[in-house]
């Protein structure tokens, strides 16, 4: 069976450290942004974070910050 490329893979196991420290980073991002309640743009918000603790990253401020540049640069 194929995998479809748009799914993200979640395979990936995070301590719980590292879970909490993403979810912690998605919630100050999306309460600096003023989405809390707008659920597609935090999916796209958690999926960035994901992605970058996957890469390595672990830090809470840093995951917040480089999101929030990131989110700046873009326009949201």
């Amino acid at each position: 069976m194929s995998q479809d490329s748009s799914i993200p893979d979640y395979e990936h196991v995070f301590a719980p450290e590292t879970t909490t420290a993403m979810g912690t980073a998605l919630e100050q991002v999306c309460h600096t942004l003023g989405i809390e309640h707008d659920t597609a743009a935090r999916e796209v918000i958690a999926i960035r974070i994901v992605e970058l603790a996957r890469r390595g990253e672990r830090d809470v401020k840093k995951l917040r910050d480089r999101v929030l540049m990131e989110a700046g640069g873009s326009g949201l």
